[in-house]
């Protein structure tokens, strides 16, 4: 006589979690750490930039070589993130929607500046554009100027910055695969109908998340602007080059006002990322309830 055992699979098992005093000191450890390694140098950067007042604040940033640097920047993310965003589109509509030989090594490029230290990816433009490089005699007879100009500041930005956009991008499309765009053909669509009434409306939530993150990155970008900028006062030196500028001559004030535009920027950021994520997440639960 066989002997069966029955399983009650009705009821829902506990999931597997730590006491309450482990949860507890985890929650603290990671609160603490996060308010001494993050909220303190905020608090300490606004601290520091209204130390001598409001007036000195304001009298910071509407000095004639901060509002440079602050135009500086806008001109430059201006420039960057619709470039990196066009890129970023077409990658991943060729990577996503296609297959084609080399699509592996067209995404280890993709993700190259995530490895690269910025300060190199500066130095190649400068071996590139350089008067002792290979084009920089050719540029200098023709009159261009790539070095310590906008042009220079431009370029150093799109390749720290063009990963954004796609990696935001291609594991999405990739995740909702080719059907929606291959019915929109079959039923007479073009291409650009396709994209812009079919693939656009299912990726645009991830395609602001990634233009919002390309454009914190080029308004904050140091290391590869400062290669190439030559740290020309009120010409070539962004927001975060003139922050090092005024705090290497001790003008402490100045450079905490200045640098609170660039963690206001930063605090706005991370304010728009959770909205768009919200949004998202409520979008996405709302189509979930109307399938079912």
């Amino acid at each position: 006589m066989q002997q069966t055992v029955s399983l009650d699979v009705t009821r829902p098992q506990q999931p597997l979690t730590e006491s309450l005093p482990i949860r507890v000191l985890l929650i603290v450890v990671g609160l603490g750490f996060i308010a001494l390694m993050i909220g303190l140098p905020l608090v300490i950067v606004f601290v520091e930039a209204l130390r001598q007042g409001a007036g000195a604040y304001l009298e910071a940033i509407v000095e004639p070589d901060a509002l440079a640097a602050i135009r500086l920047t806008l001109i430059t993310a201006a420039i960057a993130v619709p470039l990196n965003l066009l890129f970023g589109i077409a990658a991943s509509w060729a990577i996503a929607k296609n297959e084609f030989r080399g699509k592996h090594f067209l995404i280890t490029l993709i993700d190259l500046p995530f490895s690269v230290s910025p300060v190199i990816s500066g130095l190649i433009y400068v071996l590139l554009f350089g008067s002792q490089a290979a084009l920089g005699p050719w540029l200098e007879s023709h009159g261009i100027q790539v070095l310590f100009a906008v042009p220079g500041i431009v370029l150093a930005t799109i390749f720290v910055t063009f990963p954004f956009v796609a990696r935001e991008l291609i594991p999405l499309m990739q995740e909702q695969g080719n059907d929606e765009e291959e019915a929109a053909i079959l039923l007479g669509a073009s291409g650009w109908q396709t994209f812009r009434y079919v693939t656009l409306p299912n990726i645009k939530w991830a395609l602001l998340y990634g233009v919002l993150l390309c454009n914190a990155r080029a308004m904050g970008e140091f290391g590869a602007v400062s290669v190439v900028s030559g740290h020309i006062r009120g010409l070539t030196n962004t927001v975060p080059l003139h922050v090092e500028i005024l705090y290497n001559e001790y003008n402490f004030s100045a450079a905490f006002a200045v640098a609170s535009l660039l963690t206001i920027l930063a605090l706005v950021t991370l304010l728009l990322k959770e909205w768009l994520e919200r949004r998202h997440l409520g979008r996405s639960k709302a189509g979930n309830g109307e399938e079912g």
